[in-house]
This record gives C-alpha cells, structure tokens and sequence, in this order.
C-alpha cells in the first residue's frame, strides 16, 4: 500500500479490513482514537511499534513514558509537532 492510498483510508469511518498490525495503529491514530491505537501497537515489539508508541504517549502529554519508548525505537525524542511526527511515521511504514 502506498501512502496516498493509506491517506484515503483515513478519511472512512472504519478501518479498512485489510490493516492490521502498526498499520491499524496508525489508522487509529490518525482518526484520534488514542486508546486503541495504543492498545493495539503496545502489543507488537518491533522499532515503528515502539516509535508509534512513543508518538502516542507525546499526544497524551507523558513525555517521560514516550521518551522511553523513543529509546526503545532507537529514536530521538521529538521536538517537531505531533502533526509534521505522525505523517513522518506513516510516511516510514507507507513509502
């Protein structure tokens, strides 16, 4: 899936059946429902898992629990905004 195809998801009301994974997490963050976006990306351990993690926690204002998961993403923790980060990530997962 490329990102403007990804883009256009995000503007129905309900996830696409065929996301999963980070890619559900994203679509989920993006539609600013925080607490299953999370609760979908604290369950999978790989680096833009622990990334979206991070972005979540910096949305919910826990700068200390998103640093640690900066970390765990092997990231900086960022200073751009939670607009310029989001599409950032989704742009890394949807090239």
């Amino acid at each position: 899936m490329q990102y403007d195809d990804f883009i256009n998801l995000t503007k129905e009301s309900e996830p696409s059946n065929n996301l999963s994974g980070v890619h559900l997490a994203i679509w989920y963050a993006v539609k600013d429902n925080w607490d299953m976006a999370h609760n979908i990306v604290q369950d999978i351990n790989t680096d833009t898992a622990s990334w979206i993690h991070a972005y979540l926690h910096r949305v919910e204002g826990d700068s200390s629990n998103a640093n640690y998961w900066y970390n765990r993403a092997s990231k900086n923790a960022s200073t751009e905004s939670l607009e310029s980060e989001l599409n950032n990530i989704i742009k890394s997962v949807f090239n």
